[in-house]
């Protein structure tokens, strides 16, 4: 059993930034009972980390750091036993820091194993209005570039912990951040904060803009499941103090393309909630990107950044693949800095920290894919940075599922690559050589009363999804279904996949859903890369504008950046549809104001004619390298 909140925080020392102490009790150094669970990690010829050798090397403390507005923030301080000083490297975070009270983080045995054997200073934060922090929690809180006086923001936060930190603890004078997912949104935060011990930051998949990518919109429509999920706690109140997160009961009762097919409406999905949540319904009133959004995103800041920084991301990420791939480009394009490293390989999310990781779906990748981003990459990363030790970081390493390989290159996307366009032709075929009919065109009725399921088996969310088997799709008359010829000559696909369709709908609005798949030789159609544009927004995510039924509409759009080579034997396909549900929220296919007040006769069926005839060439343009 942990101790009751008003316990422990009878045990912690509130600190005040000039070092000063406040009136409670003094800290402690925690010694790890046996009865409590080991946690260990095999270590080739290295120190197993488990619960002795932690109680052996380690003390910890925990303490509640006061920032500049006189709120103070839970933090966990695991110390090595050692007579030299040593890096800090820090994780902030929402979610649980778990153990409060005795007993050692699981991270410290796992994630950050190399870390712990080289005995760094290891910080866990929880932030504002999170388990023992105090202060309003606000999801994706905004960055206030130009702070006055006890103004607050994750950086100034960040900024303020860090120098508590190097005054109080037995460190070298210079600090790391590193986080994943949503703690990888802080780890961004951190390297806007401007501290001059700051020396290194690893985002990995974080959060950059909910609008535009990442968990709750692609290109502004929503990810219902991902949003509905998470939103039973991240979004619910959020009612500080406590030691355990007490989630909302999950309304999503059975097959989940069920349930979420007799709940269409926002309204219906709304009122199965069990509790007000505040950002769910934040998101159904701010329905285009406007300011509310905007001042959200990370990217107009994410410029003259200092610290070295490693962005990490994974090609078949639910999440946050957007984050990392534009984290890293907005970071190397707008900075001097010449010490913006990334990583990006076959995985999903937040799986480069998992030596059990084979793949997801039908893909099947090595796992000394993870083990060598581990100890090779991340934390050589932060030894070069924060001690002087080894040689500086390769600017990008890459590795690509179908060939399974390591690549490292001085840029992103790789310099020998060519945008090659791949065009639409006839009824189903796909070619490099452009279109020469006159007329030509293939058509689908997509109905919200029957929408095309994310994967064969829609009952739950699953992460398989990203790399699955979409053979029940091309059986789908509501699917156009493109395939190409055998290849005889292998390729490899890197960088961004570009959407170009030429269309019209006998409806106002529209989803379109684009496909990229490899067709292996035993006919399993991969899932390589996918994502969904609202007709609605081509002219603008902040401009929302009608279609006129049968006027002919040109969609144009990004997929995230794409590493995976086409073997021989394999043929290139591309899917297009109107629906991917309920991953994707169901358009109504009726042009709203807001697409959140639909009500049910709102939906209707429409049918999408896609061009791919001489002076209307539907295609995708591929990042080519040829092998």
């Amino acid at each position: 059993m942990y101790p009751s909140c008003n316990i422990i925080l009878n045990m912690m020392t509130i600190f005040k930034p000039n070092g000063q102490t406040g009136l409670m009790k003094p800290i402690y150094a925690i010694i790890v009972s046996a009865a409590l669970f080991c946690l260990s990690i095999p270590a080739d010829a290295q120190e197993t980390i488990n619960e002795k050798w932690l109680s052996e090397n380690y003390t910890k403390r925990e303490v509640m750091i006061e920032m500049r507005d006189g709120k103070s923030l839970y933090t966990s301080i695991y110390e090595p036993v050692t007579d030299s000083d040593r890096p800090l490297l820090m994780i902030r975070t929402p979610y649980s820091c778990a153990p409060y009270g005795e007993g050692w983080n699981s991270d410290l045995a796992t994630d950050l194993a190399e870390f712990v054997r080289n005995k760094y200073i290891i910080v866990f934060q929880n932030v504002r209005g999170r388990f023992l922090s105090e202060g309003t929690f606000e999801n994706i809180r905004p960055y206030k570039p130009n702070k006055k006086g006890k103004e607050t923001d994750e950086a100034s936060d960040t900024y303020d912990t860090i120098e508590w930190l190097t005054k109080n603890t037995r460190n070298n004078g210079r600090a790391g951040v590193t986080g994943m997912s949503y703690p990888g949104f802080y780890a961004t935060m951190a390297a806007l904060s401007g501290h001059k011990a700051l020396k290194a930051v690893s985002p990995q998949a974080p959060i950059l803009d909910w609008y535009k990518g990442d968990d709750v919109h692609h290109n502004g429509a929503l990810m219902l499941l991902d949003s509905y999920t998470f939103g039973q706690y991240m979004y619910k109140r959020h009612n500080n103090p406590m030691t355990k997160e007490k989630r909302l009961p999950y309304p999503v009762k059975g097959n989940a393309y069920d349930w979420f097919l007799d709940n269409m409406t926002p309204k219906s999905m709304t009122e199965a909630l069990a509790d007000t949540l505040k950002f769910w319904n934040q998101i159904l009133e701010h329905p285009d990107y406007d300011e509310f959004w905007q001042a959200r995103s990370l990217e107009p800041h994410l410029k003259k950044i200092r610290p070295a920084i490693l962005v990490v991301g994974g090609a078949f990420d639910t999440d946050n693949c957007y984050g990392a791939l534009n984290t890293y480009r907005l970071m190397r394009d707008n900075s001097r800095n010449r010490n913006i490293h990334f990583v990006y390989g076959p995985w999903c999310h937040g799986c480069w920290h998992s030596p059990k990781y084979r793949g997801i779906g039908i893909l099947e990748t090595a796992a000394e894919a993870q083990e060598h981003f581990m100890r090779n990459i991340e934390f050589p990363f932060f030894s070069h940075y924060l001690e002087g030790k080894g040689p500086k970081p390769e600017p990008v390493c890459i590795y690509m599922s179908g060939d399974n390989r390591w690549t490292v290159s001085e840029s992103w996307p790789l310099p020998d690559v060519q945008y090659v366009p791949v065009y639409l032709r006839g009824t189903d075929e796909l070619s490099f050589e452009k279109p020469s009919a006159d007329e030509s065109f293939s058509e689908y009725v997509s109905d919200p009363a029957s929408p095309v399921p994310f994967m064969q088996d829609a009952s739950k969310r699953d992460k398989n999804y990203m790399a699955a088997d979409q053979t029940f799709a091309s059986l789908r008359e509501d699917v156009l279904t493109f395939a190409g010829d055998v290849i005889e000559t292998p390729f490899s696909i890197a960088g961004p996949v570009k959407v170009s369709l030429d269309l019209s709908l006998t409806s106002t609005d529209a989803d379109i859903i684009v496909k990229l798949i490899d067709v292996l030789p035993d006919g399993k159609q991969m899932l390589v890369r996918w994502d969904v544009f609202p007709v609605r927004y081509r002219h603008g995510l902040s401009c929302p504008c009608a279609a006129n039924p049968g006027e002919d509409i040109k969609v144009e759009f990004v997929m995230n950046d794409a590493v995976h080579k086409m073997n021989t034997g394999h043929k290139l396909m591309i899917q297009i549809q109107s629906s991917c549900f309920p991953t994707v929220n169901m358009n109504p296919q009726n042009f709203l104001e807001n697409i959140y007040n639909a009500v049910p006769e709102d939906y209707t069926a429409a049918k999408i004619r896609i061009y791919h005839q001489k002076d209307k060439p539907s295609m995708i343009v591929l990042p080519i390298i040829r092998n």
